[in-house]
Parts: C-alpha cells; sequence; structure tokens
C-alpha cells in the first residue's frame, strides 16, 4: 500500500478530536501516537511542567491511536506541532503540499530484527518468503525495512510478508509463531522475558551498510504547520527546549518515568523500569546539519524505492528554530 493511501486512512482518527472542538488561537496544539515509540515522551511532557517553565502555558495535548495520524493531524490543521511524526509521512505529506516544517529529527532508528531462539533463520538475508511482524505499512520502520531489504539483500516487493502491529502485539505474535521474525525496538526485546530472541540485525547497521555512512538514521522527526514557525518561531524554540529538558530529565530520573509510564500506560513495574532503562536510546531532538543531511538521504531513498511520491520542498528542513533553542539553553542546566 503506498503511503498515501496510509494517511487517508490516518485521517479518520483525527476525526474524534475534530470533533471535540477547535482549540483558541492562543492554544497550542500539541499531537504524538500513544502506541508507540513517543509514548513514553509524551507522557512525561503531559505529567511534568517542562513546557510551562519555558513559558508555553495554554497547550492542549491530541492522542492519536495510529502512527501515521499525527501527519495527518498536521494536514488537516487538527494540531500545531507534533515532535513524534514519522519521517516517510512528513516527507509525503510536505511534497504533496501540505504547509509544513521539520524542526528536528526526534527518533533514532532503534530497531532491532529479531526471531524466536530456536528459529532457523539466522539472518536477514533468510527473510524472503517469510512473516514479518513491525509497524503499519506507511510507517518509517516499514519504510526502511523495505530499503535495506532491498538494497542489501534484493528483496523486491512481495518477497516477505508485512505483518503489522504495535510493539506489544508483535511481541504476541512472535511469541506465538504467528511471525518468522520482527523489527522491535531495543527496549521491547529487553521486555520478552516468556521468550528467547536471537538477533538478525538492527536497522543502524543495516542502514549504514545501504548509505555507506555512520551518520544516525531517524524513524520520526518534529513537524510544525507553517502558520505557527512563521508568525511565533520563539514558540517552536521553546518547545524544542522544553522537549530537551524532558528528555534530559528523563535520563536522570528513571524511576519517576517508571512510575509515570505505569500510571500513564498500564504498564507493569518491569516493562515500565525496561522502557526507563532505555529512554536515552529512544529520545532525541536536535537538527545539526549531518541531521538534515540524514533526512534528505533517507527521503531520497524512499523516493527511489517508489515508496513515497514527490519532490521534499527546498525549504522544508527549518533549523532556525533549533539554533535559537541552543541559545536559550547555552549556559542553564539540564
Amino acid at each position: 500500500m503506498q503511503l498515501h493511501r496510509c494517511l487517508k486512512h490516518a485521517v479518520l482518527a483525527c476525526t474524534m478530536t475534530v470533533l471535540a472542538g477547535a482549540a483558541s488561537a492562543e492554544t497550542l496544539r500539541i499531537g504524538y501516537w500513544t502506541s508507540g515509540v513517543s509514548l513514553g515522551l509524551g507522557a512525561v511532557l503531559e505529567t511534568g511542567d517542562f513546557l510551562k517553565k519555558v513559558g508555553i502555558d495554554d497547550v492542549r495535548f491530541v492522542h492519536f491511536a495510529e502512527v501515521n495520524a499525527p501527519a495527518s493531524g498536521l494536514a488537516a490543521n487538527v494540531i500545531d506541532i507534533s515532535f513524534s511524526v514519522p519521517a516517510a509521512s512528513a516527507f509525503s505529506i510536505a511534497a504533496s503540499g501540505v504547509p509544513i516544517k521539520i524542526f528536528a529529527a526526534t527518533a533514532p532508528a532503534d530497531v532491532t530484527f529479531v526471531a524466536d531462539a530456536d528459529s532457523p533463520i539466522n539472518s536477514l538475508a533468510e527473510l524472503r518468503g517469510k512473516k514479518v511482524g513491525m509497524s503499519p505499512a506507511g510507517s518509517s520502520v516499514a519504510l526502511m525495512t523495505a530499503a535495506v531489504l532491498s538494497a542489501n539483500y534484493g528483496f523486491k516487493t512481495g518477497d516477505y510478508a508485512l505483518v503489522p502491529g504495535n510493539e506489544a502485539r508483535l511481541a504476541q505474535f512472535l511469541l506465538q509463531k504467528q511471525i518468522d521474525a520482527a523489527a522491535l525496538r531495543s527496549v521491547t526485546v529487553a521486555q520478552l522475558t516468556e521468550l528467547k530472541t536471537k538477533r538478525l540485525g538492527t536497522m543502524i547497521d543495516e542502514w549504514h551498510k545501504l548509505t555507506k555512512s555512520d551518520a544516525m538514521p531517524y524513524l520520526g522527526v518534529g513537524a510544525v504547520r507553517n502558520e505557527l514557525i512563521e508568525h511565533d518561531p520563539q514558540t517552536v524554540a521553546k518547545f524544542i527546549v522544553a522537549v530537551r529538558n524532558a528528555i534530559a530529565w528523563g535520563s536522570a530520573h528513571p524511576d519517576q518515568v517508571a512510575a509515570i509510564l505505569q500510571k500513564s500506560a498500564n504498564l507493569p513495574a518491569a516493562d515500565a523500569k525496561i522502557y526507563a532503562a532505555h529512554w536515552s536510546e529512544l529520545n532525541s531532538v536536535s537538527l545539526e546539519p549531518i541531521d538534515i543531511a540524514t533526512l534528505k538521504r533517507e527521503q531520497q531513498i524512499f523516493a527511489q524505492d517508489g515508496t513515497i511520491k514527490g519532490v521534499l520542498p527546498a525549504d522544508v528542513f527549518a533549523p532556525g528554530p533549533y539554533e535559537a533553542a541552543k541559545k536559550m539553553l547555552a549556559g542553564t542546566a539540564p
């Protein structure tokens, strides 16, 4: 399924939010996906006072249950800003003319490909004809997996079956042997106490092999509607500072992060502690020149593979707020 079709379906996830009524012009509408990697950071941002401390007092968090829905929310003007837009979705809607800017790379590609420890499969090259669980079609994980399997192992469309699901569902599928392998975050692999797995490879290693570069690949980006960044770039810079401070706080307070996840996400205590221990691997906020170059390379690879369409606007990357945020943070404690 092409990414633009996935985004059309994701628009349905915005319907309930739209019916709830539009926010006032002063309210900053922040959206994020609550079933994936952005859950922890979103919960910490909502629970703490990181936004208020930087002067952003009037906010409304919009929760999305579908991975591509934050991009659709930006396109439909349901939200103003998100720290958790799949990179591929952001590229797709920007190329289609949706007025957005990318202000940060936020989710490192912390993905491990695993199989049951007793499986005869020992490498990614052996996934041909197999069922592989991962985030749904159109997600950055799905598109990056397709790209690395094609470039590094010669896989073509249809050479493997993509079985979609969130992390918990994929772990269950793997345990029940409904799939042959899965693309999971390292934190999820660490939480698999009932199943022993073997590692087939990592997304980072495979992406480095594909690009012949050691730059960090990203699954997610921070994106904002043009109206906000053009008329109030200071708020975007403050938002980056708040996100950065929330990440730093989470790294320094794993026990508190675990407690928040137990309450907000109903995670078992053991799973919440494992998630908190992997906090720094899951969260980032950066838009250095190397990050922009990496994201541009990702978009080119997706486009060449035919999984996304269009050409990115020349000004889609907006480093101004990130540079302003760095100045705000200069000389301050995390």
